[in-house]
C-alpha cells in the first residue's frame, strides 16, 4: 500500500484542518482507534499514529471509529473523480452499491478484470480489498440510516446491504464498538436537526421517505449548483426554487421522488427521498453528491485556478464553484443532443414537451401541478419518431441513440474512463466532440475537461482578447489543469 506522507498528514492533524477530512484517516494504535484529520480530541503523539487512505484499511488494522468525530459522516474522497485508473473506478461503483447488487465478481467483471487481479489491485493502493470497502461503506451507510430513520435495526441491516442480522451487529460493533441502538443514538447527537424518516405516501405512492443531511468541503457555491440547475430545469420534470430541486430519480430499485434543498447551517445539502426500498440509500446519495459535487476539494482547485490572472478575479468573486454532475447518464445524453443547435431556453420546453406527450402516449400523465419522470431511452426510441421534432437528421440521431442506450448496446456508466465514455459517446452517430465531453464531464463529475469550441467560453476569451478560435482555447487552457472544467465554469459565469 502506498505511503501517506507521515509529516504533513501530521501537520494537518495538528491544525484540525477540516478541509481534509475524508481525504485520509488518522489510526491512533495506543488507543485503537481512528479519526477524521479535524477530530477536536487531543491530538496523539506522533510515533503512534499511522495514516490510511480509506476506513476500510484502518479497519483492516485492527482499529475501530472514533465515537468523537464519527470520521465516516465527512465528504468523499475527491480521489474517486479525480483517479481515472481502475481504483477511482471500481471505488465509483462500489459508493453506487454495485457489491451489494452483483458482489465482488459483478464488480469485476464490470470493469473487465478478474476477482483476483481487482482484489490484489484495490489492495495494494488502498490498504483493503473490495469486499472490505464494501463492508465500510454499509457500516457508513447503516450509521445514515439509523441516524435518519426510525427503521428498527433489522430493516437497517438489509436495506444497508447486510446479508444477516448478525453479520450487521457485528460489523457495527467491530467499526463503533456500538451496538446499533448506542449508534443511532450517538449519530442522532451529531444531526441533531434531522428529521427521522417515517412510511408515508409520497407523490409515487407508498414509500419510506428519509431525509439525509450530505456534507461539503468549504467553500461550497451550491447557489450557483442550483442556479445551473434552474437555468436547465425541464418544465414539468424538474421543479427549482432559491433553496432546492424537487423531481423523480430513477434508481436500481424504482422510482424516487427527491427534493434536494441547500443546508443553512453548513456546507452541503439536505435531501429529502421517498424511495420504493430503503436498498437505494447507497446509490441516492452516490448520486446526489455528484449532482451537486459534494465531494470536490475546493480550496484547492481554488488556490491553483486564482494562481492565473484571467480566472484570479473569478475565483475571488465565486469561490467553491462547482461542476453540476449528471444523475442519470442516459438522460443527460439525450437531454444534451436534444438541445442541440438550438438555444437553452427553446431546449427547455421542448424537452417538456417531449416529457408530456410521451407520458400521455403511455397512460400515464401527470396530476395537476405534479412533476413527470424523464422519459427513458426505451420510451423515446418506442415514441420518439412521433414527438421528436426538427431536421430529420437530428431526430435520426436521437432515435438511434436512444434504441443504442436501451438495448444495451450504448452503455453508460461512471465505472467508465473518461477516454472510455468519450469513445462510446463519438463512436455514436450525430454526437459530436462537444457533446461527448459536456456529457463527460457532467456524469463523471471529471474534473479537468475544457470545453474549447463551447461559443460562450470562446465569447469570454475572445471579449478579453486571449482566443477566437477553439485551438487556441486549448492551448491557453492547458495552464490550468487538472481543473479545466472548474475553469470552464468560472468563464461561462463571466459571460
Amino acid at each position: 500500500m502506498p505511503t501517506l506522507d507521515h509529516d504533513r498528514c501530521y501537520r494537518v492533524l495538528t491544525a484540525r484542518d477540516a478541509r481534509f477530512d475524508g481525504q485520509f484517516i488518522a489510526g491512533v494504535h495506543s488507543t485503537g482507534i481512528y479519526c477524521r484529520p479535524s477530530c477536536p480530541a487531543t491530538t496523539p503523539r506522533k510515533r503512534n499514529v499511522r495514516f490510511y487512505p480509506t476506513a476500510a484499511a484502518a479497519h483492516e488494522a485492527g482499529l475501530r471509529a472514533c465515537k468523537r468525530c464519527q470520521p465516516d459522516a465527512t465528504p468523499g474522497n475527491p480521489q474517486w473523480n479525480l483517479r481515472d485508473d481502475l481504483v477511482g473506478r471500481a471505488m465509483r461503483l462500489i459508493l453506487d452499491g454495485v457489491i451489494e447488487r452483483d458482489g465482488v465478481p459483478g464488480l469485476a467483471a464490470h470493469l473487465g478484470y478478474s476477482p483476483r487481479h481487482l482484489t490484489r489491485v484495490m489492495t495494494a493502493e488502498l490498504g483493503a480489498g473490495p469486499l472490505a470497502l464494501a463492508r465500510a461503506h454499509r457500516a457508513e451507510t447503516a450509521r445514515t440510516l439509523l441516524s435518519a430513520t426510525e427503521l428498527p435495526a433489522a430493516q437497517v441491516a438489509f436495506a444497508s446491504g447486510f446479508r444477516s442480522i448478525r453479520q450487521f451487529n457485528d460489523t457495527v460493533r467491530a467499526v463503533y464498538d456500538l451496538t446499533p441502538s448506542e449508534l443511532r443514538a450517538l449519530a442522532r447527537r451529531e444531526s441533531r436537526s434531522a428529521r427521522p424518516s417515517s412510511q408515508t405516501e409520497g407523490p409515487g405512492g407508498t414509500g419510506t421517505t428519509i431525509t439525509l443531511r450530505l456534507a461539503a468541503r468549504a467553500p461550497f457555491d451550491g447557489a450557483g449548483v442550483l442556479r445551473y440547475l434552474a437555468d436547465h430545469a425541464v418544465p414539468g420534470v424538474e421543479r427549482v426554487t432559491d433553496e432546492g430541486i424537487e423531481r423523480w430519480l430513477r434508481l436500481p430499485g424504482g422510482l424516487a421522488h427527491v427534493h434536494v434543498r441547500l443546508d443553512e447551517e453548513r456546507a452541503g445539502v439536505r435531501c429529502t427521498a421517498t424511495l420504493a426500498t430503503l436498498q437505494d440509500v447507497a446509490p441516492l446519495t452516490a448520486r446526489v453528491r455528484r449532482w451537486f459535487d459534494l465531494d470536490a476539494d475546493a480550496a484547492a482547485i481554488d488556490a491553483s485556478l486564482a494562481r492565473d490572472a484571467l480566472l484570479a478575479p473569478l475565483v475571488a468573486a465565486v469561490p467553491g464553484i462547482r461542476v453540476p454532475g449528471g444523475l442519470d447518464p442516459a438522460e443527460t445524453l439525450l437531454r444534451t443532443m436534444v438541445g442541440q443547435q438550438i438555444s437553452l431556453s427553446a431546449a427547455r420546453t421542448v424537452l417538456g414537451r417531449i416529457a408530456a406527450d410521451i407520458a400521455q402516449l403511455d397512460g400515464t400523465p401527470a396530476a395537476d401541478g405534479a412533476l413527470l419522470p424523464f422519459p427513458t431511452a426505451g420510451q423515446l426510441a418506442l415514441h420518439g419518431a412521433a414527438v421528436l421534432r426538427g431536421p430529420a437528421s437530428r431526430v435520426r440521431a436521437i432515435l438511434g441513440v436512444s434504441e443504442a442506450l436501451a438495448s444495451g448496446e450504448l452503455a453508460l456508466d461512471v465505472g467508465l474512463t473518461a477516454a472510455e465514455l468519450r469513445a462510446r459517446l463519438l463512436g455514436q452517430p450525430g454526437v459530436g466532440p462537444w457533446t461527448a465531453d459536456y456529457v463527460t464531464m457532467r456524469v463523471l463529475g471529471a474534473p479537468d475537461i475544457l470545453l474549447a469550441s463551447d461559443l460562450v467560453l470562446l465569447a469570454t476569451l475572445r471579449a478579453r482578447g486571449l482566443a477566437s478560435t477553439p485551438r487556441q482555447a486549448a492551448e491557453l487552457g492547458e495552464r490550468w489543469a487538472p481543473w479545466r472544467s472548474y475553469a470552464t465554469l468560472h468563464l461561462w459565469r463571466a459571460r
